[in-house]
């Protein structure tokens, strides 16, 4: 749904006032923080994590307290919830909105809708709205592109083939197939479910009408291209992008390329096009920190470690201040190196910026230290951490040393990390905890040890029965 809300704001055919209505409903994560004072209705709304719990009473008391919602203000609220991923207080507030007239409804504020329901109920209580709201009112019809729109594109996450097709057909047929982006939703949908061959028809369907593939249409077909394992379709896709002067390529779009390249072992031309992507870092400050660690992480997929030293020198160069994410990034990317060395440097002078402290940055050389059999340094830094930087050991950090003690044979300490790592975490099943157990069941060599392993594990009482025995079918047939 993201894609069919940003290609439209970004389409230069629609008038500014359908762009300035649609920007209220825009699910881009590049929105602007809410201005709201100390006392405003959103610093009420945003503490409410939990999903099961209600705004509506919060949007009711603030009414029955002679204060004043603004729509826009109101618009801003949803724009923010659903950035955070918190669909369903987003449709709340638009669900309210709706009740007290705060807003006359339209052909886009029904596709935003349909969005935020789509998220939330999924695409039965969709079709449910766009024909309870949509078919059933005719004054909306001639407007009703857009959410036709919309339930193509929940059709399409849904991956409900027919029905995609079907209301692609309509829109054929009522001439709303005048812009990219249909055709671009459809190729999405047959390239997730690798129909590689639709994806060309589509293409030529648009040559046929005229139409102008976008940027979309293009990465799209180039992500099938590499999905596919097709280096000479990259090669082909990329040559297209670079000489049609109608298609603006961005950082998304050699990003992609970089992507594409990798996929398939093009590892020379995925790094030319990392250097075209360095000269598209943002002149905006706010900005360049992403490019940067962007940069650090794919450098590292490459092995090339020279390049992300080069990179990190740049960052420090011009960033005033890096903050523990890029630290982050590039204590992953020497993790990836396997540089030990480099890690010790950068976590030391991590330390030494005084910045608060998060053990996701250490935990890269906790976990390259158990690797290598170091789990006295290990234990040092998780102690170090603890006790002089007060920071709280996370899932990760457990899971590591329970591997380390693992591959050590030092079953008990295993034992004892993971019920650590279960006693900071949700009590569901943990993906991260399972391989490390995989890791060292496999490294015994048979199932016998496995079983009894596993059955050890009943006796810290972290795991349920269902998780012993879909652990035990993993070291067995690999399949949960």
């Amino acid at each position: 749904m993201k894609l069919f809300l940003s290609t439209i704001l970004n389409s230069a055919n629609f008038k500014s006032t359908v762009q300035s209505s649609l920007k209220c409903f825009c699910t881009s994560a590049s929105s602007v923080k809410p201005r709201y004072g100390s006392d405003r209705l959103y610093k009420r709304i945003s503490p409410i994590g939990d999903p099961n719990v209600s705004v509506r009473p919060i949007l009711d008391q603030w009414i029955e307290e002679g204060k004043h919602a603004d729509k826009s203000d109101l618009h801003r609220i949803i724009k923010e919830l659903t950035r955070f991923r918190r669909y369903k207080h987003a449709l709340e507030v638009s669900e309210w909105m709706d009740e007290k007239e705060y807003v006359s409804r339209d052909s886009l504020y029904d596709a935003a809708r349909m969005n935020l329901i789509f998220k939330v109920h999924g695409v039965e209580q969709v079709e449910h709205y766009f024909n309870d709201k949509i078919c059933s009112q005719s004054e909306f019809h001639h407007l009703s592109h857009f959410p036709h729109i919309a339930l193509l594109n929940c059709y399409a996450h849904a991956k409900s083939l027919e029905k995609a097709e079907v209301t692609m057909q309509k829109l054929r047929d009522m001439g709303w197939t005048k812009a990219p982006l249909p055709y671009n939703i459809m190729m999405n949908l047959y390239s997730s479910l690798g129909k590689w061959e639709k994806l060309d028809e589509l293409m030529n369907e648009m040559d046929k009408k005229g139409l102008s593939y976008d940027r979309y249409t293009v990465c799209i077909r180039l992500n099938a291209y590499a999905a596919a394992g097709d280096c000479d379709g990259i090669d082909k896709t990329v040559e297209m992008m670079e000489s049609n002067p109608k298609i603006t390529l961005n950082w998304s779009s050699y990003s992609a390329i970089v992507e594409g390249y990798i996929k398939v072992g093009q590892l020379d031309k995925a790094l030319e096009m990392m250097k075209k992507l360095e000269g598209l870092i943002p002149s905006r400050t706010d900005k360049n920190s992403s490019a940067y660690t962007y940069l650090l992480t794919k450098y590292a997929v490459l092995g090339n470690k020279e390049e992300v030293y080069r990179i990190w020198d740049l960052f420090k160069e011009k960033e005033k201040k890096i903050n523990n994410k890029g630290y982050m990034s590039m204590m992953g990317a020497l993790s990836r190196l396997h540089d030990i060395e480099g890690l010790q440097k950068i976590l030391g002078e991590w330390e030494s910026k005084g910045l608060s402290y998060d053990f996701r940055i250490p935990n890269h050389l906790i976990e390259a230290y158990c690797r290598k059999g170091l789990l006295e340094k290990a234990e040092e830094l998780l102690e170090r951490g603890m006790s002089e930087s007060r920071g709280v050991p996370s899932v990760a950090t457990w899971c590591h040393l329970a591997g380390g003690y693992l591959m050590d044979n030092q079953v008990t300490k295993a034992l004892e990390a993971l019920r650590k790592a279960v006693s900071v975490c949700p009590p569901n099943f943990n993906k991260d905890t399972l391989n490390i157990c995989v890791e060292y069941l496999e490294k015994q060599g048979n199932v016998e040890n496995a079983e009894e392993f596993i059955n050890s594990l009943e006796g810290i009482r972290a795991f349920s029965p269902l998780f012993r025995e879909k652990l035990f079918c993993f070291i067995k047939d690999r399949q949960l």
